[in-house]
């Protein structure tokens, strides 16, 4: 590999939930350590360069890319911490060995700039190669590698970036690879023709200018969009195990409230939502994030039915009990036992009938009830 005074990540060990030997932990931590230390600087270093561009269009232009670069390496630094707390200098057994591979392969679920409410679901290691990238593009195109570089020199930076390019479209699904596949050919085209321009002596200064923007923004659009297609995949994982679990749910409150229909008037009338009645889960991001918010409304219809559902049940059986306190209170008092005989028939026939009209037997229990408190009886 190429010597390079930037931050570079390494290889990650393992994979997700590997047992990986201590050895290969400590040198991997020890070289994120480092990489983290030096991209913090670098990302400083660009941050100023941004801010000192006199052209504000030209700071428009690179402030997203400096945005996300700073996204992705706060990212990276929270999950570092937890990885050097769970590596606990050392003292760590198989299970914590799983749990940091676990947690260097897990998503990092971080917000993005890009889009209220986005989030970058990349590894920790698929995050490090992304703010590689966008540092290198970054340096490039706010001249950090020299006040003015040569023509070469920006000619090989170019063919590097479109070369990444090219690996973030490989991984774009085949229905949907059609438009960056285009990109990817302008750009290739367009860095072909310059070059050939460059070999013959012309000034290619003017075409380099455009040609490293576009690349740039290219390259940061298709980082965004694999991360968006990432978070889309445990969006759906999550939004199947939701349906799962809220068909569970729902059968169950509708158990519920036929039980409660059954056995208590006035019974609720609520309606309880069939999380089936939504449909599949959807594939593409915009439909299955209606459609997640659609649970969550379906997840609230449910807690509510069956709230009312279980306390008109309850109310039933606090009514039967109260009715059973005031009869064991009276029990050996037959004068005042005697009076209330008639209102405490009355209510144990409620009790037992199917379904109990719960107004009538709490008017007959507290009459009961104020007897006894007239009769001086402690219920």
């Amino acid at each position: 590999m190429t010597a390079t005074p930037y931050a570079v990540s390494p290889p990650a060990p393992g994979s997700l939930g590997a047992d990986v030997p201590e050895r290969e932990l400590l040198r991997y931590l020890d070289a994120m350590i480092r990489w983290k230390d030096l991209r913090r600087g670098e990302l400083d270093a660009l941050d100023q360069a941004a801010m000192e561009l006199p052209d504000p269009a030209q700071r428009q232009a690179v402030t997203p890319d400096v945005t996300l670069s700073m996204t992705l390496w706060q990212g990276v630094a929270d999950r570092l911490e937890l990885l050097l707390a769970t590596w606990d200098s050392g003292r760590v057994g198989e299970a914590e060995r799983r749990r940091i591979t676990t947690l260097v392969w897990g998503s990092l679920e971080q917000p993005a700039s890009r889009g209220a409410g986005q989030a970058l679901a990349v590894s920790l290691p698929e995050a490090c190669r992304l703010s590689d990238s966008l540092a290198s593009s970054l340096r490039s195109r706010l001249r950090l590698d020299g006040s003015d570089p040569d023509v070469s020199g920006r000619l090989r930076a170019l063919r590097q970036t479109i070369e990444r390019i090219a690996d973030q479209v490989a991984l774009v699904p085949a229905s949907r690879r059609g438009s960056a596949a285009e990109v990817y050919d302008a750009l290739d085209g367009s860095l072909a023709d310059v070059t050939s321009r460059a070999r013959r002596g012309a000034d290619v200064g003017g075409l380099l200018g455009p040609l490293e923007s576009a690349a740039a923004t290219a390259e940061r659009d298709l980082i965004v969009a694999a991360s968006a297609r990432a978070h889309a995949r445990v969006d759906h994982a999550r939004a199947t195990r939701e349906v799962a679990e809220l068909t569970a749910r729902g059968q169950a409150v509708r158990a519920l409230a036929e039980r409660a229909r059954s056995l208590v008037t006035p019974a609720p009338t609520l309606g309880v939502p069939d999380v089936t009645a939504l449909g599949p889960v959807p594939s593409d991001p915009a439909d299955l994030t209606a459609y997640l918010a659609s649970l969550e409304r379906v997840d609230r219809a449910l807690s509510v039915a069956q709230g009312d559902y279980a306390a008109a049940l309850a109310r039933r059986e606090d009514l039967a009990l109260r009715a059973t306190r005031v009869r064991d209170a009276l029990e050996h008092d037959e004068g005042a036992r005697t009076a209330v005989a008639s209102l405490a028939e009355q209510a144990q026939a409620l009790v037992e009938a199917r379904p109990t009209d719960l107004t009538r037997l709490e008017a007959l229990v507290q009459a009961q009830e104020t007897f006894a408190r007239t009769m001086g009886v402690t219920l």
